[in-house]
């Protein structure tokens, strides 16, 4: 199971030095991926949580990242397609893979929040459909010139897109999503699945089947789909005793649970300090987070400079 970090963009850690050290510490240390999360607002009234409140745009941060760094991996866990139209995002997404030289992991959702779909002046209705004809654009601009689309919500007038990506036919396209619905959808259409930070990862076998199954009913090779989790990382400096979430712990423990989630069939967990208060909060102390970053970082380090 490949092990990835969460990039710093939520809260008071989310600094370009920040950004730059544990990307660049990430890559020495030999993970395989950075990913980050896209959030628009925070209501004034209600609590999303802190991790929330403050958080940068993922694409402009993964560009950042991409001239820090030479061989990690790039991803987004989720950028949600109804903000976007497909021609505008997959140049976007376009330019991020040329100056990674083919990095990049695309991660796109359909969105739960109605006050970020009223702030973008888009429908919440019909996201389902919505996102499959999005996949469906995304995928043909990505395609062979002349491109041309006719969706029921998008569609490409018979045109030339360059430039391409660099990965061919295209960067790898994992969907994200909680319901069966979404689930058998990621299994029918994409490259894989991201997992959100409120799945329940003690029952990630479930959600994994409904993913597979949807698979081989559409005549697809499960065994070619990605499982991607985003791991909550809650690391603590000794055993947390009793009832307990997955990835909540000692060191020692947090082992425990990422080699039980690859006995359920993830093929890949990226830790995240983004959803810890202590770290992605913006009242947490800048100087802690990093040590705490540093920490996580060094306790599960896959192997050190795999880049050579």
């Amino acid at each position: 199971m490949r092990l990835g970090f969460g990039l710093p963009v939520s809260g008071s850690w989310a600094t370009p030095d920040a950004m730059r050290h544990v990307a660049q510490g990430a890559e020495t240390l030999g993970y395989e991926s950075l990913w980050t999360f896209q959030r628009l607002l925070h209501p004034a009234e209600g609590e999303w949580g802190p991790m929330y409140r403050a958080v940068h745009d993922p694409l402009a941060a993964l560009a950042f990242v991409a001239g820090t760094t030479s061989r990690i991996r790039l991803g987004v866990a989720v950028v949600n397609m109804p903000f976007y139209s497909p021609i505008v995002l997959a140049n976007t997404l376009t330019t991020i893979d040329v100056v990674s030289a083919g990095r990049l992991d695309v991660g796109l959702g359909l969105g739960w929040s109605p006050e970020e779909f009223a702030a973008a002046g888009v429908p919440y209705e019909r996201r389902g459909a919505r996102g499959e004809d999005f996949v469906g654009c995304l995928r043909a601009v990505w395609g062979d010139n002349p491109v041309e689309y006719a969706g029921e919500f998008y569609s490409v007038p018979p045109a030339v897109v360059d430039p391409k990506p660099v990965q061919r036919p295209h960067p790898p396209i994992l969907l994200g999503g909680t319901a069966d619905a979404a689930l058998r959808r990621a299994g029918r259409l994409a490259d894989g699945w991201i997992s959100s930070s409120r799945q329940d990862l003690a029952d990630i076998g479930r959600a994994v089947g409904i993913i597979t199954g949807a698979a081989a009913d559409a005549g697809r090779d499960a065994a070619d789909l990605r499982i991607v989790v985003r791991g909550a990382l809650m690391l603590e400096t000794s055993a947390v005793d009793g009832d307990r979430r997955p990835l909540h712990g000692s060191a020692d423990q947090v082992s425990e649970d990422l080699a039980a989630l690859g006995e359920q069939g993830v093929t890949e967990v990226f830790l995240d300090l983004n959803f810890d208060p202590r770290v992605g909060s913006p009242d947490a102390d800048r100087a802690e987070s990093m040590e705490r970053a540093d920490h996580a970082l060094a306790a599960f380090a896959p192997g050190a400079d795999q880049a050579t």
